[in-house]
């Protein structure tokens, strides 16, 4: 029973305030940098961000293999655009991966 007053208690002290809308437009925005990079690459990365004081601190974009179709600074430029318009700012830094597999030739 206490558990459950608990829980009633967090939920709407977290509803007062913007944690659960920023997390929920973030989660959105990033699925919609995913749609865009897969359009465009067709290779769909996994997105992930972090906010801080309100601001967009950082994105990571990480895609499941190395990515070869295209210059670097070509698909550097292709996660940029995307990240700036469905997050609808510029974040201090842009993360950008590859996840190299064990039987990898590079």
């Amino acid at each position: 029973m206490l558990r459950a007053v608990i829980i009633v208690v967090v939920a709407f002290a977290l509803s007062g305030c913007d944690v659960v809308t920023v997390l929920k437009d973030g989660m959105s925005q990033a699925a919609a940098v995913e749609g865009d990079l897969e359009k465009s690459t067709g290779v769909k990365p996994q997105v992930g961000f972090n906010w801080r004081n309100g601001r967009l601190a950082s994105v990571t974009v990480l895609f499941p293999k190395l990515y070869a179709d295209k210059p670097l600074g070509d698909l550097a430029g292709l996660v940029r655009a995307a990240v700036t318009k469905e997050f609808k700012q510029t974040p201090d830094a842009i993360v950008l991966s590859f996840t190299l597999d064990k039987g990898s030739s590079i």
